[in-house]
């Protein structure tokens, strides 16, 4: 098993949820964070005062999937979240020694 984060433009999570559930995948986390990368932010102007908001709100999207499917949902990630602009994102991968589905106790792959 293997746990796939990405981190995405919130204008981008429908198509890239979609995309991967029509693939099959249902399970996922979504969380709405801020952070900075290569984006580097921008100023902005309030009341006369220029403020710099270097942190930018982006989604960190979670799943765990079989070892075989990664590629294959990567690709669909990278295929439906670019835009070929600075600040399109990263995607991670981990290997998951075992899941256990708290409700049925099931282990392993079965448990995704």
């Amino acid at each position: 098993m293997t746990k796939i984060e990405c981190i995405l433009r919130p204008g981008k999570l429908e198509n890239v949820k979609e995309a991967i559930n029509q693939f099959g995948v249902h399970g996922m986390t979504v969380t709405q964070v801020i952070g900075c990368g290569l984006q580097k932010g921008r100023t902005e102007v309030y009341r006369g005062i220029e403020y710099s908001i270097n942190l930018l709100p982006k989604i960190k999207l979670e799943m765990v999937v079989p070892d075989e499917k990664v590629d294959a949902i990567i690709k669909l990630i990278v295929d439906n979240a670019r835009t070929g602009e600075v600040g399109d994102g990263k995607i991670f991968t981990s290997k998951i020694d075992n899941a256990v589905r708290i409700r049925t106790g099931e282990m392993g792959d079965i448990a995704i």
